[in-house]
């Protein structure tokens, strides 16, 4: 139904900046909330923002408030992540994730979304 693919990931120098895209596609794939969530190695996955249908509300974690800003083109089925001011403890590996269709709010939950992309990889380095 929805099918999500990342990119934009890369290795960049502490301090610097990265902006990941996810394109969607699928049914009604403008109607769901999307979320990126992060996983480092040997540890769990986490959220890290999430935006509403409309766009007109966001969530973010604690640790990138300041630093990273979700947004999204409905009209180009793509959702974005900029991050800037990186540090270390970002590298990971991103995912893009989206709500079933019904599901239009902002949430850090990963039960809520039902569709995950492959993930991007991003390092970061000292």
């Amino acid at each position: 139904q929805v099918q999500l693919v990342e990119s934009g990931g890369g290795l960049v120098q502490a301090g610097g900046s990265l902006r990941l895209s996810c394109a969607a596609s699928g049914r009604t794939v403008s109607n769901c909330a999307m979320g990126w969530f992060r996983q480092a190695p040997g540890k769990e996955r986490d959220f890290v923002a999430s935006i509403s249908w409309s766009g007109g509300t966001t969530l973010s974690a604690d640790s990138v408030k300041g630093r990273f800003t979700i947004s999204k083109d409905n009209a180009k089925n793509i959702l974005y992540l900029q991050m800037n001011s990186l540090k270390p403890e970002d590298t990971a590996v991103y995912y893009c994730a989206a709500t079933t269709g019904a599901y239009r709010s902002a949430t850090m939950r990963g039960d809520d979304y039902a569709y995950w992309g492959q993930g991007t990889q991003v390092t970061v380095s000292s």
